[in-house]
């Protein structure tokens, strides 16, 4: 191995583990232990893990580390629960997202110091905690160099809405980091990790930045995810989704025309790829006009057009080419 592609190895790593299949429980902590030591390393040393989670270790779960960062996603289908917390930390803040269920920080196991139910999170400078999740929860953990938060947030602990703009944008660039870290470059890992400071950054501040070109790439992800749930919607339109992030129309734009799309593409595509879906399902089929009012096209004759453009055949067409 080269001097570069050792250095790479050294400043990234990823790995994924699903014990939630059956038999899989009785070797999934271990399994989960070898991967975080082999991949992430001692800068993110492990807790002590009680004899109730490494015994019944049911979760799904990926890591990824870039740099001096490290982005934990858990599903626990098992309860999970620390016996003891680190040592040999460096000065870190750790973000949790709990999207489903309920995780708990310090205390006791009967009263927790901090709670974070779903659709919060909790934002902590300082030393590490116990922490615990109850059956079925979903939280990603963030662990990031705190000098790149201060002076902002010295021995500080936020705890939020995890729909927030700033907080969409830092989902969809994790996202991304997790899909992609394995591939990245010098030059692509310096520009993730500088994504995911700035990102955190925003949260803490609760602005984001569209003056950082290094984040198009993030805004141009969260969008898609939030047009993606709305293709239905009348409203949905550039401006709604520039309004949903935080940022002005013209950095949404912007950051669509850099990747090479616009929004209003992106959104038209999405739409026709979905009628082109519904085309194909077993009968009764949607007609014409059913499925222009369904993914918002102002008429059958425009949907029609878009359609015959986008795929080469009519919807009809289509659809007997497919029976």
């Amino acid at each position: 191995m080269n001097n570069t592609a050792a250095e790479i190895a050294e400043t990234r790593g990823a790995f994924s583990l699903d014990s939630t299949v059956p038999g899989a429980g009785s070797h999934g902590f271990d399994v989960f232990r070898h991967g975080w030591h082999t991949q992430v390393g001692d800068a993110f040393p492990l807790p002590t893990f009680s004899t109730l989670t490494t015994g019944d270790f049911r979760v799904r779960t990926r890591v990824a580390k870039v740099l001096d960062v490290a982005i934990t996603d858990l599903d626990s289908a098992s309860v999970i629960r620390t016996g003891g917390t680190p040592l040999g930390y460096d000065d870190q803040v750790r973000i949790y997202v709990v999207r489903r269920g309920t995780w708990f920080l310090g205390g006791s196991p009967d009263r927790a110091e901090y709670t974070v139910a779903a659709g919060q999170f909790l934002l902590r400078h300082g030393a590490p905690l116990h922490f615990g999740a109850a059956l079925d929860t979903t939280v990603q953990i963030l662990t990031l160099p705190s000098a790149m938060l201060e002076p902002r947030l010295r021995n500080r602990s936020i705890t939020e809405s995890a729909n927030s703009a700033e907080m969409r944008l830092l989902a969809a660039h994790t996202n991304m980091v997790h899909s992609t870290v394995g591939a990245l470059g010098p030059a692509g890992l310096h520009a993730a990790h500088g994504a995911l400071i700035e990102l955190a950054k925003a949260v803490v501040a609760g602005r984001f930045d569209d003056t950082e070109p290094g984040l198009g790439p993030a805004l141009v992800q969260a969008a898609k995810v939030l047009a993606d749930r709305h293709l239905t919607d009348p409203e949905l339109s550039p401006a709604m989704l520039a309004r949903e992030l935080n940022v002005s129309t013209r950095t949404l734009q912007r950051a669509f025309t850099t990747a090479g799309d616009s929004v209003t593409t992106y959104i038209r595509n999405r739409r026709l790829e979905q009628a082109r879906r519904a085309l194909t399902a077993p009968s009764p089929r949607p007609n014409v006009s059913e499925l222009a009012a369904h993914w918002q096209f102002s008429d059958s004759s425009h949907f029609i057009r878009a359609f015959k453009k986008r795929y080469g055949q009519t919807p009809i067409e289509y659809a007997r080419s497919t029976q």
